[in-house]
């Protein structure tokens, strides 16, 4: 079982840490993360990135179903917010990664589909994505709602101790720099930290790496509380391994780094989803 964990500072006042669900992990963050972490997990292809955010949101979901309503324990909501996926996509992707006995956890999610207004500002067809008559299509355009007011929209729904997965922080980056609306976006993240402090939201923001260019990735780090990275490393042995370290996470790195622990081999498995393993000392 799961389970957050209280933690005295040297001020003697108690400190909530949320577990993130992966049982190898929370033990070396002293619990989890705290509440209101807005964290970017940014992630080689096939980096593990994506499996972080499915076991995460997998183990929650049976701690939800098991002990609703123990407050900061866990989360008391689950919302994924996907800009380019429908929500069946995403189910049978987990189904198809994981056994079923982790999958069919996520019935309690909440999904938020955002697709619709993200693929009118493109050249796909609207028969692709939308049932919708071209009139409705129409009326959405003419209004001018941006992918980013229903972004603010999908968030400003969430009625607080959640866990938001919002996949994915490159399609709309990309969609904005195109639409010149960077300062905007990072704006929007801004506000979204500030409002995930009042409300105890947790959120993991999905970016591949390497498609926006560095210095727009650094601003995004810039706006968010801990940064996650998952990359692809050549063993000794030429076997490729795929790793996790901490970059930046606010009010955890200092007890990360006295325990040298901000490095860590990872496994991915149907049985047990995302986990570390043999954490590596960074000297």
């Amino acid at each position: 079982m799961v389970a957050g964990s209280n933690l005295t500072d040297t001020t003697g006042s108690a400190r909530t840490r949320v577990p993130t669900g992966i049982t190898s992990l929370d033990p070396a963050l002293d619990g989890g993360v705290p509440p209101g972490s807005m964290i970017l997990l940014v992630g080689d292809i096939g980096g593990g990135s994506q499996e972080f955010a499915y076991t995460s949101l997998m183990t929650l979901s049976r701690l939800l179903k098991t002990e609703p309503g123990s407050g900061l324990a866990h989360p008391g909501e689950l919302r994924y917010i996907t800009v380019s996926k429908r929500r069946e996509d995403i189910l049978d992707e987990i189904r198809d990664s994981f056994q079923a006995g982790m999958a069919e956890a996520v019935s309690s999610v909440t999904f938020e589909d955002l697709s619709k207004l993200y693929f009118d500002s493109s050249v796909v067809p609207p028969e692709w994505y939308s049932s919708g008559d071209i009139l409705s299509r129409m009326i959405r355009r003419s209004e001018r709602e941006t992918i980013l007011v229903q972004l603010a929209s999908a968030i400003n729904r969430i009625q607080g101790n959640a866990l938001v997965i919002f996949d994915s922080l490159t399609e709309i980056g990309l969609q904005c720099l195109v639409q010149d609306q960077w300062p905007a976006l990072t704006g929007l993240l801004r506000g979204f930290q500030r409002y995930s402090k009042e409300k105890q939201i947790i959120s993991y923001l999905l970016l591949t790496r390497g498609i926006l260019e560095p210095r727009h990735e650094r601003e995004l780090a810039d706006a968010v509380d801990a940064v996650f990275h998952f990359r692809w490393e050549e063993s000794t042995a030429a076997r490729r391994q795929r790793i996790m370290f901490v970059e930046k996470f606010r009010g955890v790195m200092p007890h990360l780094e006295d325990k040298e622990l901000v490095k860590f081999s990872v496994n991915i498995s149907a049985g047990h989803g995302f986990q570390v393993s043999n954490i590596r000392v960074v000297i």
